[in-house]
C-alpha cells in the first residue's frame, strides 16, 4: 500500500501564499462540489414538481431544520411529549446553527429557515475548500479534488443542502484538522471550541486536538523544549473542549442533573450503547423478510471498517485518524434512530480519503466518468430520499 502521507505532510510549516492564492489552488474543487450540489438540487426540484411537493419545504422546514429554527426564533425551552412517555426537547440540539440563524433574521429579511439554508449553503463550500486543502496536503492536488468529488456526492449529500448542521460542523471540524496538520494549534483549539458548539460529535475534534498535542509532546520529551515555547499547543489544547464541555454543562445546569445532556437524549431514544442495539436492528433483519436491507446494512459497516483500515494501512496523519475513528464509533455505536446513521457520518470525510487518493492517480478520462456516475446516483437518492422517509 501506498503511503498518503509522507512525513513532510505533517511537520512542515504553514503552506506559503495568500488566502487567493489558495483559493485558486481549490478553484476546480469546489467548482466540482457546486456542479455536484447544483445536481442534486435540480433533480429533486424536478421530482418535487412531479410528485406536487414544495422542495423548499423538505429543505428548510422539516425534522430537525423546525427544531432549528424554533430555537433561533424563540430561545430554548420547547418539549413534545411522546405518546410513549418519553420527552423530546430542544435542549438536544447544539446551538451554533440557532445562533447564526437568530443573527442572520435579525439583520437580513430572511426568516430563520432560510438562513440556516443560507448557513449550510456557505458552510458547505468552506467545507468543500477544507477538504481539498487537506486532501492536497496529504495526497496531492488530484487527490484533494477527488476528495471534495466524492464528498459532495454521498447518497445523503443532499443534507449538506438542507437547513440542518452538517454543513457547518464539517466544515469547522475539516478547517480544524487541517490546522493541526499544519501545527497551527491555537487555531485548531479555537475550530475545535467551535465545532463542539455546532454537534455532539465535536468530541471527535476536540480527540483529534488532545491526541495529537500528546503525541507531538511525547516526541519533543527528549529534545527539552522550553515549556514557554509549547504555549501554543498548550492553549489549543486548553480551547479545544469550551464549546462541547460548555453546552453540556449548561444543560445540566438548566436542568439541574449533572447528566442533564444525556438525559435529554435519552427521551429521544439515543444514548451509547456500544453498538448493541444497532447489531440488534442488523440481526432483527437478517432473520425476517428484511433480508436484503439487514444484508446491506452489514455490507455497509465493513465497508466502513475497511475504508478506516485502509486509512491506517495507508498511514494517513494521526489527527484525521483520530477523528475519523471517534467519528466512526460514535456514530455505530449510539443507539437510536438507525435511519440517521448515513447522516451522522457525513462529517466522516477522511474515510474518503483512500478511494480518494486512487482516484487521482487514475487518468482522468477512468476517473471523471466514476465521479459522475456517482453524482448522478447521489442526485437521484437524495431526492427519493427526501420524498420518503428522510433524515430524522
Amino acid at each position: 500500500m501506498t503511503d498518503l502521507a509522507p512525513p513532510p505532510a505533517i511537520t512542515r510549516s504553514p503552506g506559503d501564499g495568500a488566502v487567493r492564492t489558495a483559493l485558486r489552488r481549490a478553484a476546480p474543487a469546489l467548482l466540482v462540489y457546486a456542479g455536484t450540489r447544483l445536481l442534486g438540487l435540480v433533480v429533486l426540484g424536478i421530482w418535487a414538481a412531479v410528485a406536487d411537493r414544495d422542495a423548499h419545504q423538505l429543505l428548510a422546514r422539516r425534522w430537525d431544520s423546525l427544531w432549528y429554527s424554533r430555537i433561533a426564533e424563540g430561545g430554548y425551552g420547547h418539549s413534545v411529549p411522546m405518546p410513549d412517555g418519553s420527552v423530546h426537547s430542544d435542549l438536544a440540539f447544539f446551538p451554533m446553527l440557532p445562533w447564526l440563524e437568530r443573527l442572520g433574521a435579525a439583520v437580513s429579511p430572511l426568516s430563520a429557515a432560510d438562513t440556516g439554508l443560507l448557513v449550510s449553503a456557505v458552510a458547505s463550500v468552506f467545507a468543500a475548500w477544507a477538504l481539498f486543502a487537506v486532501g492536497e496536503r496529504v495526497a496531492g492536488s488530484r487527490a484533494g479534488v477527488m476528495l471534495v468529488a466524492l464528498w459532495a456526492a454521498l447518497p445523503v449529500g443532499v443534507v449538506q443542502s438542507m437547513a440542518y448542521s452538517e454543513s457547518l460542523f464539517t466544515a469547522l471540524a475539516a478547517w480544524g484538522v487541517y490546522a493541526l496538520l499544519a501545527r497551527r494549534w491555537v487555531a485548531a483549539g479555537v475550530l475545535a471550541a467551535l465545532a463542539g458548539l455546532t454537534r455532539p460529535v465535536g468530541a471527535a475534534v476536540v480527540a483529534a486536538v488532545w491526541i495529537t498535542a500528546a503525541a507531538e509532546l511525547w516526541r519533543d520529551a527528549g529534545r527539552r523544549r522550553a515549556w514557554r515555547r509549547e504555549w501554543p499547543l498548550l492553549a489549543g489544547v486548553a480551547l479545544a473542549p469550551l464549546g462541547w464541555v460548555g453546552y453540556f454543562v449548561w444543560v445540566g445546569v438548566r436542568t439541574g442533573s449533572v447528566t442533564g445532556y444525556l438525559d435529554v437524549q435519552a427521551g429521544w431514544g439515543n444514548g451509547f450503547d456500544g453498538g448493541l442495539a444497532f447489531a440488534g436492528f442488523i440481526l432483527e433483519r437478517l432473520f425476517s423478510p428484511g433480508f436484503l436491507a439487514g444484508a446491506a446494512l452489514l455490507i455497509g459497516v465493513g465497508l466502513l471498517l475497511w475504508l478506516f483500515a485502509l486509512g491506517v494501512r495507508s498511514r494517513l496523519p494521526l489527527p484525521l485518524l483520530v477523528y475519523a475513528g471517534v467519528v466512526l464509533t460514535l456514530a455505530l455505536a449510539a443507539k437510536g434512530y438507525f435511519g440517521s446513521k448515513p447522516r451522522l457520518l457525513i462529517p466522516a470525510f477522511p474515510l474518503l480519503l483512500p478511494p480518494a487518493a486512487a482516484l487521482g492517480r487514475w487518468r482522468p478520462a477512468r476517473a471523471w466518468p466514476v465521479v459522475a456516475v456517482v453524482a448522478v446516483g447521489s442526485a437521484v437518492y437524495g431526492a427519493f430520499w427526501l420524498h420518503g422517509s428522510g433524515p430524522p
